[in-house]
């Protein structure tokens, strides 16, 4: 037997079934909140919608039918909020930001095909990954309190006296209840209740918060505009900001799938006895296509949701579930004008929790070792303060690097090429801004 492959695990139809039911109740926020993020972009936002649902189904498809693993995929938060700051922030077009999300999808397939997959995971320190995640945690969060605007964009707090930015409010101090609670499902409960109680609640502009379609169930629109909408002239134009993004891109994916596959494989007990990944080949090609294919509807990088552990709990053992996954995502599609009729207030929670979990990496961090905290710090810092993930990124490793060298601790090689792409980047964002 290959040491990639585990025993296939005892399961039934109905299982897989409660499990992809689990997994979707637990996960079908990205739907509404993926578009909500990528909004800001300028890009229509019906077509967001169904886009996100076709990269979810893809996604899933591959993971069940390649990787065979109860494990769904979905655009992937934190990557989708970098893509819309590149585009917003940055000056880039989405066609750029579609080319960056392919080149990095077509590097993480190449590596996922090779051993230096491992090695490339462990060659970025603890403290630099963790504060990726949990920078990108913070800027979620401050997304979500600013759609809700329970934060204006000066930085002052919201005005309670609007029955919105209550309603919104009143929903982030529940929500975290409903998690705490264990109840299946919790983002998503929000998300239908905020959106109900918004018709009889006023809006900033008059009239009620949510305005219901008068046809709920339309087929879905397809999004002609953003498929194959490769922009390449520009992306070469932009190689100064799309290769740290395009890295970013690849690596982001890939410390993603790899704590997921992990997570979820060991809590299901598909482990194999020598501890590896089962399929792991197999689930880290699946993910690598996924974000390719992906990125041809006009999609960021899709990733594996760690979301898919309460499938697993359910009794989710095989690609069965991820299939099925795939499926109510299908029907899901076909509601988008009653998705695209909730309002900002309804996301704000699980925005913000989104955020909150993952800043749970921040438990890997050794701060007894000053380098550790001094670059996760700066990453988290000026990323939440200056919207600009790649200026973090760009200040935590070079802080890393510094002390590490002064410090006699080897540096990797990758860590050094990452560096000198980012004090480019940093050079020639300083000449543009001053120019």
């Amino acid at each position: 037997m290959s040491p990639d492959r585990a025993n296939p695990p005892e399961t039934s139809l109905t299982r897989e079934f409660l499990a992809a039911l689990t997994t979707f109740g637990a996960m079908g926020y990205v739907v509404v909140v993926n578009p909500q993020i990528l909004s800001v972009t300028g890009a229509d936002r019906h077509a967001l919608i169904v886009i996100t649902a076709l990269a979810a189904i893809v996604g899933s498809l591959f993971m069940g039918l390649i990787g065979r693993l109860p494990i769904a995929l979905a655009p992937a938060m934190g990557t989708n909020t970098v893509f819309a700051m590149a585009v917003a922030g940055s000056g880039v077009s989405y066609g750029t930001a579609l080319v960056m999300v392919l080149v990095g999808g077509i590097v993480f397939t190449l590596f996922s095909a090779s051993r230096l997959r491992e090695q490339v995971v462990m060659a970025f320190p603890e403290a630099i990954r963790t504060g990726l995640q949990c920078g990108l945690g913070l800027f979620i969060a401050k997304l979500g309190l600013m759609g809700g605007g329970l934060l204006t964009r000066d930085g002052h707090f919201g005005d309670l006296r609007e029955p919105s930015v209550m309603l919104a409010g009143a929903a982030l101090l529940a929500t975290p209840v409903l998690l705490a609670l264990r109840v299946p499902a919790a983002l998503l409960l929000s998300i239908v209740a905020v959106t109900l109680i918004g018709l009889f609640v006023p809006g900033a502009h008059g009239g009620a918060l949510t305005h219901l379609p008068a046809a709920p169930v339309q087929m879905p629109p397809w999004p002609s505009n953003y498929t194959f909408a490769f922009d390449f002239g520009s992306f070469m134009n932009h190689l100064a900001l799309a290769l740290p993004l395009a890295g970013y891109f690849f690596l982001g994916d890939f410390f993603s799938a790899t704590a997921t596959l992990i997570g979820v494989t060991r809590r299901a007990g598909l482990m194999n006895a020598d501890g590896k990944l089962p399929n792991a080949r197999a689930a880290y090609l699946a993910d690598g296509l996924a974000s390719m294919v992906g990125s041809c509807i006009g999609s960021p990088t899709i990733a594996a949701y760690v979301e898919s552990a309460t499938g697993v709990e359910t009794g989710g053992r095989t690609g069965l579930t991820a299939i099925l996954v795939a499926i109510l995502f299908t029907f899901a599609m076909f509601f988008w004008p009653l998705i695209a009729a909730v309002p900002a207030q309804a996301t704000t929670p699980a925005l913000v929790m989104v955020g909150v979990m993952m800043m749970e990496g921040i438990r890997h961090l050794d701060c007894s070792k000053l380098e550790n905290t001094v670059s996760a710090v700066l990453i988290m810092l000026l990323t939440v303060t200056t919207g600009n993930l790649v200026i973090g990124l760009a200040a935590g490793s070079f802080a890393y690097t510094l002390m590490a060298l002064a410090l006699r601790i080897r540096v990797a090689p990758v860590l050094l090429l990452t560096d000198l792409l980012l004090a480019v980047y940093v050079a020639l964002s300083a000449l543009t801004l001053h120019h």
